[in-house]
């Protein structure tokens, strides 16, 4: 089954290199397609603090997609783990997704803080963070992975 999405916007400003630390302070807008959308389809947003971005690693290339066990970042001191076991940008379908802090909207412009998406990335979808989606309970993780995070945000 082939499944086909259209971008609904792009990424504007923040970062132009997709590096892997300090990402807390990126300031970025996303601005949607103004061929199928008005000013309406983000009223509202403004009154959330938070949004979660789903959107697409384009520059990765197929050679660089990883579909099995890897060292994360390729530090051999941590544990090789399955791709479906990480956040990497090289995954199958190349999707990312992060939950950014709701600057501003006016019309049909988004303005985040801490979106780990360059400049020109595709934007799939856009969602408000509601507490009622959050994980219930303890969220439970390996150290490496709070130390993975230490510098990202």
């Amino acid at each position: 089954m082939a499944i086909e999405m259209i971008p609904i916007g792009r990424v504007e400003g923040g970062r132009d290199v997709p590096e892997d630390d300090d990402w807390g302070e990126s300031r970025a807008r996303i601005v949607l397609d103004p061929e199928r959308f008005d000013d309406e389809a983000l009223m509202g947003l403004d009154t959330f603090s938070h949004a979660e971005i789903v959107y697409v690693f384009d520059k990765v290339t197929d050679d660089q997609i990883v579909t099995g066990a890897r060292h994360p970042r390729g530090n051999k001191a941590w544990p090789r783990i399955g791709i479906f076991a990480q956040r990497g940008k090289n995954r199958p379908n190349r999707i990312g997704v992060t939950v950014c802090e709701v600057v501003a909207v006016k019309g049909r412009t988004l303005e985040v803080k801490g979106l780990d998406a360059i400049d020109g990335t595709p934007v799939l979808d856009i969602k408000p963070v509601m507490s009622g989606f959050a994980p219930r309970g303890e969220v439970r993780e390996p150290d490496w992975a709070r130390e993975i995070m230490a510098a990202y945000w």
